[in-house]
């Protein structure tokens, strides 16, 4: 059983990747090559605003939306401690301070009722991530920001393909960010991202800051990089892409059956009101988690923890000054979540398969609880 089914879903659409990666062969332009233009067009109007700039990987996606927003030494942004090292990484480099905020225990994103508390006169955007596959509540997230004249990122790294209130994650906010990265719920065949906005200047800030600093050749007005996407990755998101409708309607079914089927002592993801959720992870929270994982392998079934340690508890950060039990609830979701099997082409067997083997390794998690341990 595979925990993400790549190989699967490359049998399937084997023809159309083959041809549209034998196009870029043809024409040998595999930097910034014509895939790249049609790729944006294509990703703008999907997600509903002006501006798509395609870039070499979610992570730079991030760097170069924050230089774009002029963040630097001596700035703040808030964000989360349990997500991946990303979504901080950025922050630092760019020489601002992350600004760590709790989550939520249902969804896993950021509690909005805790950033204003995190709010200071060098605060200048909120870096919110999307984890597990929905997004965070936008609606009261732009409100604070509007109110303290904060830019917004929306990380929908694991979002991208979700809505909120019928808009689509990565068109919600002052730039949305995404990743490409093979195991995403929209993967290429390495690494891969881009960047949403409506905003004109903003976008030929990141489109220049993408390629050096310059939308001239041997002119360069910013600060840049080497950000842009290889052709060939283009081609591959341009061949999946027809069928990603399909898959995102697969993830809902598969993760609502999932849910209706798992027991106490797990704990199934919650979905807001206003969300759909794409299920970039199927994460449950179950007691022992540790010893269930070890279990449920030793049964052939795969899982993976997202994330084991808060990015608090990272040495690279010790500077920042937290301690344990700063963010109670990242803390928690640390050591309890468990991620299952989860992609378009999951069996209903497997699935049963991945339930009843969970049942009876929960029943050993119930006991040890009941007997102290």
């Amino acid at each position: 059983m595979e925990f993400i089914d790549l190989k699967e879903q490359y049998r399937r659409y084997k023809n159309e990747v083959d041809e549209r990666m034998q196009r870029v062969l043809d024409h040998c332009q595999f930097i910034m090559g014509p895939e790249i233009a049609e790729l944006e067009q294509v990703l703008r109007a999907y997600v509903g605003v002006k501006h798509c700039i395609s870039v070499s990987s979610g992570t730079h996606s991030l760097e170069i939306a924050l230089r774009a927003l002029n963040i630097g030494a001596g700035d703040e942004v808030i964000t989360v401690p349990f997500t991946w090292i990303s979504s901080a990484e950025v922050i630092g480099l760019v020489g601002a301070k992350p600004v760590f905020v709790d989550i939520e225990p249902a969804t896993y994103n950021i509690d909005a009722d805790l950033i204003e508390v995190a709010v200071t006169p060098r605060t200048k955007a909120l870096l919110c991530v999307n984890l597990f596959g929905q997004m965070a509540d936008y609606d009261r997230i732009n409100d604070i920001a509007g109110r303290h004249g904060l830019a917004v990122i929306e990380d929908g790294a694991q979002s991208f393909g979700a809505t909120q209130r019928g808009r689509r994650s990565c068109g919600v906010t002052t730039i949305g960010s995404t990743s490409f990265f093979p195991a995403k719920p929209l993967g290429c065949f390495g690494d891969g991202g881009a960047l949403f906005t409506d905003d004109d200047t903003l976008a030929e800030r990141m489109q220049a800051i993408r390629t050096h600093g310059g939308l001239k050749r041997h002119h360069h007005p910013f600060l840049g990089t080497n950000g842009r996407l290889d052709t060939l990755q283009a081609a591959v998101l341009l061949a999946k892409l027809p069928h990603f409708g399909w898959e995102v309607h697969e993830r809902n079914r598969i993760g609502a059956r999932y849910t209706a089927a798992i027991g106490a002592p797990c704990v199934a993801p919650r979905v807001a009101p206003a969300n759909t959720h794409v299920y970039a992870q199927y994460t449950i929270r179950v007691p022992h988690r540790d010893k269930v994982a070890e279990q449920l392998k030793a049964l052939g079934i795969p899982s993976a923890i997202y994330y084991p340690k808060c990015l608090h508890e990272q040495p690279v950060f010790s500077s920042l000054g937290y301690k344990w039990g700063d963010f109670p609830e990242s803390e928690r979701a640390s050591r309890e979540v468990l991620s299952l099997p989860m992609h378009p082409f999951l069996t209903e067997s497997d699935q049963d398969r991945v339930v009843a083997a969970l049942a009876g390794v929960s029943a050993v998690s119930n006991v040890l609880e009941s007997e102290g341990y």
